[in-house]
């Protein structure tokens, strides 16, 4: 038996193997793959195992073969991959009935809905994003939460948090950490923080990797090509987890969305907690703010951006967002 990388991208051949094999393990093959390894008897497919980012995915055995200890060999050597490149915090997806294999293997369970397991391992860790978060608490009772990318931040996003914290003690305002939009995290985390300063009971805070994440989300990242039914199991995912492992910590008792005229796959996690939150958690969707009887969305911001339209995005952003993107477009 051996390990090699499957180069999924230039072998259509191998590509189509290693999707038939992921899909007889009940698993759905995933595009969004930096590195795939798979593990033969001479030359038969009989594991698979695959990193994205810092994420292991699609670790599939063949049923045959699974009293031979081969997944500890896989995940070994996607563990070995990743602290090459310089992680050395990552997580894991995996069906439930899974989850024992893999906590026998050093992970850690951070929350399960009855399609997945969400894993960990490493440092630092979910524990301890949460005690960050709890040291922000204001103790405080009616309690809110927003979670928003701000990509960039707009006058609509602004008009959402100011609704919130009119209804709220306190709005927890979370910043999506994730680096895959236009603007980096750091300057997306500091046009709100500057956009709301005047809002005395709102605390801006990092989703670190736990809230919309390539962990947790994906499918966010990827709304023009993403699957409505991966997507969904994935805002599940992402839904249940705040509901039970992050609204507690801050006492949150309500979360507020803008309603979702643009994008079918926030449209779908919007549903999702909606379904997921039940009567534990209120969800509130407010309106979009309007201009000129058009919404505001950071979408037509940054195609206004192309366009270097700079009249028409300066009445959809506080001053800040403006002069940021002022900056970003004459670099």
């Amino acid at each position: 038996m051996n390990i090699r990388r499957m180069w999924l991208e230039r072998d259509l051949g191998v590509k189509q193997q290693w999707s038939e094999f992921l899909m007889n393990a009940d698993l759905i093959p995933d595009d969004q793959l930096d590195y795939t390894i798979g593990l033969y008897d001479q030359e038969k497919l009989i594991g698979t195992g695959s990193i994205f980012r810092n994420i292991l995915k699609c670790i599939a055995i063949d049923p045959s073969y699974q009293n031979e200890n081969l997944l500890s060999q896989i995940v070994q050597a996607l563990r070995e991959k990743l602290q090459e490149i310089g992680y050395q915090h990552y997580f894991l997806y995996t069906k439930p009935k899974n989850s024992k294999l893999f906590h026998s293997l050093g992970f850690t369970e951070i929350v399960a809905t009855a399609e997945l397991v969400f894993m960990e391992q490493g440092f630092p860790d979910f524990k301890d994003y949460l005690v960050e978060l709890k040291k922000h608490e204001r103790g405080t009772k009616q309690n809110a939460a927003i979670v928003m990318n701000a990509n960039p931040f707009t006058k609509g996003h602004l008009y959402l948090v100011t609704e919130a914290a009119k209804r709220s003690e306190t709005v927890y305002l979370f910043v999506l950490s994730e680096e895959r939009s236009l603007f980096d995290a750091k300057t997306r985390f500091e046009l709100v923080r500057e956009g709301v300063r005047h809002l005395a009971n709102v605390v801006v805070l990092p989703t670190g990797e736990y809230m919309v994440s390539s962990a947790t989300f994906p499918s966010y990242f990827l709304k023009d090509q993403a699957k409505a039914s991966i997507a969904e199991v994935q805002a599940v995912l992402d839904a249940t987890l705040f509901k039970e492992k992050i609204a507690s910590v801050l006492s949150i008792s309500t979360r507020f969305v803008g309603e979702e005229p643009f994008s079918a796959v926030t449209e779908i996690y919007n549903q999702a907690m909606k379904k997921t939150f039940g009567s534990e958690l209120e969800l509130v969707v407010l309106p979009r703010k309007k201009i000129n009887g058009e919404a505001i969305s950071a979408t037509k911001v940054r195609a206004l951006m192309e366009q270097e339209n700079y009249a028409a995005i300066k009445p959809l952003v506080p001053l800040k967002t403006f002069v940021e993107i002022m900056k970003q477009n004459n670099k």
